[in-house]
């Protein structure tokens, strides 16, 4: 009897590693199990036998790391666990359970592994490992990033790993909707406020411009997204447990307020180990009112080529609201996002995003706003709802929409920003308002000739908006397209940059930022 068993145990472990060998990941898992619980029954059931013990743990290490390929990264952990209570030193598996923590962006926790692993004598295999952890430990508490190389060699070769990063940042009550992220202390413009990888993202190749995606195509998109999330979520308890505490379009009110470091990759919570079940109706809230798209406004994708568009999903920036006088951009880095401010920002202000283009009037931006399910109340659209009723301001807003001279719809504004001693930011809201005149007039040598001398300079009218809806990269080109123009000097190429980062971040030095500037914006 003994025998057969050992006969049967020792034909699983065969077909389990061939299967395992042959990459077969589902079917190796399911032979594992079967090896592992006779196994475990034969352990318990007879006297301490060291051979018996050693097969069950490399079984346990081999499930562990076909249940990473599948991104079951909890039961793999679990099995690394058990496998480890065998053989607390097992190099295996202790590789294999610093992969899966690497993984997962819990850097302190791998970086442990990796040093026991070194224990008896393997420093040289486990080095590469160590070194990384340690580097990408430095980058997720200082959020000091630097891209330069990869930008200047034109994004070519494998795309930088970045790690988990979170800012003096905290998630509050919003005066805007629901809850939001607020900034703990200053951040200037350019800063990193956090680095983050998707849950999950769905990539569509593109011909021409998102436009250009047939229905079809988007609803296939936006299914294969959903699949892969409900997936994702379904293996991971912390995981389900962090998606559960984003809106879902109702009861905003009534939401709690988590802490933001449990969003924190080594912030493990108790309740978020729960086995809960996933409701397909919320996640399916969750999922619209919080993926991101990549084409957005807010948003600059650090890429070679236009030729895909993605959509992911992102825990902490789920809770940034909308403004139309937005202060923080996105860059879209892999399946990282970068999130920086793109202009100053106060200890306790709220971090906010365009969630449509703040370079419109006020009647456009009422209509994407219905689109969004939102009702914006910033102070823009609160005066901009007083101006924009009086007639002068009105006729201004049906002669560009009719077709008038750009140059003579900025006259008019001009004027009449002086007739109704409008100052400061209120300018620049109406400006902003008003950019497509601006910007077409600034760009056409006739219109110039003829009203250049009577309204403001394109370096003023940018820094105005500049001032209220923060760094923008059609407001950065075009003063790139002036400082050409003029051949300017030291002040005006550092206006340049300075705007840059505000666009950008403040993730490459100066010279790969002209690189940057080159793949991006353009000559």
């Amino acid at each position: 009897m003994a025998a057969e068993e050992e006969d049967q145990l020792q034909q699983l472990r065969s077909k389990a590693t061939e299967l395992f060998i042959r990459e077969e990941w589902n079917a190796s898992i399911e032979a594992y199990s079967h090896f592992i619980t006779l196994c475990t029954k034969k352990l318990s059931h007879s006297h301490p036998n060291q051979k018996l013990s050693r097969s069950l743990c490399i079984a346990l290490c081999n499930r562990a790391e076909a249940r990473s390929k599948l991104k079951d990264f909890h039961s793999a952990l679990q099995d690394c666990d058990h496998a480890l209570e065998l053989d607390a030193t097992h190099l295996k598996t202790l590789l294999c359970k610093g992969k899966i923590l690497l993984c997962l962006n819990r850097y302190a926790s791998a970086l442990e592994c990796f040093r026991t692993a070194t224990l008896d004598g393997n420093a040289e295999s486990v080095s590469g490992y160590l070194e990384r952890c340690k580097s990408l430990e430095l980058l997720s508490k200082t959020g000091c990033f630097d891209l330069s190389d990869w930008v200047s060699n034109g994004f070519r070769g494998k795309v930088p790993e970045l790690a988990e990063h979170i800012g003096a940042v905290e998630i509050r009550r919003s005066e805007i909707s629901g809850r939001g992220l607020f900034a703990t202390k200053n951040i200037d413009a350019g800063s990193l406020i956090l680095v983050t990888k998707a849950i999950s993202m769905e990539r569509s190749i593109i011909m021409g411009g998102v436009q250009d995606l047939s229905e079809d195509a988007q609803l296939a998109m936006w299914k294969n997204f959903i699949d892969k999330v409900f997936e994702f979520v379904g293996k991971c308890p912390r995981t389900r447990g962090l998606i559960n505490r984003l809106s879902y379009g109702e009861n905003e009110d009534q939401l709690e307020v988590p802490d933001v470091c449990l969003f924190r990759p080594e912030s493990v919570e108790k309740d978020g180990e729960v086995e809960v079940g996933v409701d397909m109706d919320k996640l399916l809230g969750i999922l619209d009112v919080n993926s991101l798209t990549e084409d957005a406004v807010s948003a600059n994708v650090l890429r070679r080529g236009n030729d895909c568009y993605g959509v992911g999903l992102w825990l902490l920036p789920s809770f940034i609201n909308h403004s139309c006088c937005p202060n923080a951009r996105r860059l879209h880095v892999g399946d990282y996002l970068v999130v920086h401010a793109s202009k100053d920002l106060k200890a306790g202000e709220e971090v906010t995003f365009a969630y449509f283009d703040p370079l419109c009037g006020l009647n456009k931006r009422k209509e994407m706003s219905v689109n969004w399910g939102i009702h914006c109340k910033c102070k823009r659209c609160r005066f901009e709802g007083e101006v924009f009723s009086k007639q002068e301001i009105r006729e201004i807003e049906i002669g560009l929409e009719r077709g008038m001279d750009g140059g003579g719809v900025v006259y008019k504004l001009e004027e009449q920003l002086k007739r109704l001693k409008v100052r400061g930011k209120e300018k620049g809201y109406l400006r902003a308002s008003f950019w497509e005149a601006y910007s077409q007039t600034y760009r056409t040598e006739r219109a110039m000739k003829r009203w250049g001398r009577r309204i403001p300079t394109a370096e003023v009218v940018v820094d105005s908006i500049t001032d209220v809806v923060g760094g923008d990269h059609r407001l950065l080109k075009l003063l790139m397209e002036e400082l050409k123009k003029n051949t300017g000097g030291v002040v005006e190429k550092d206006k340049v940059f300075k705007m840059a980062r505000e666009v950008f971040g403040k993730i490459v030095k100066k010279q790969a930022m002209k690189t940057l500037l080159q793949l991006c914006i353009g000559d």
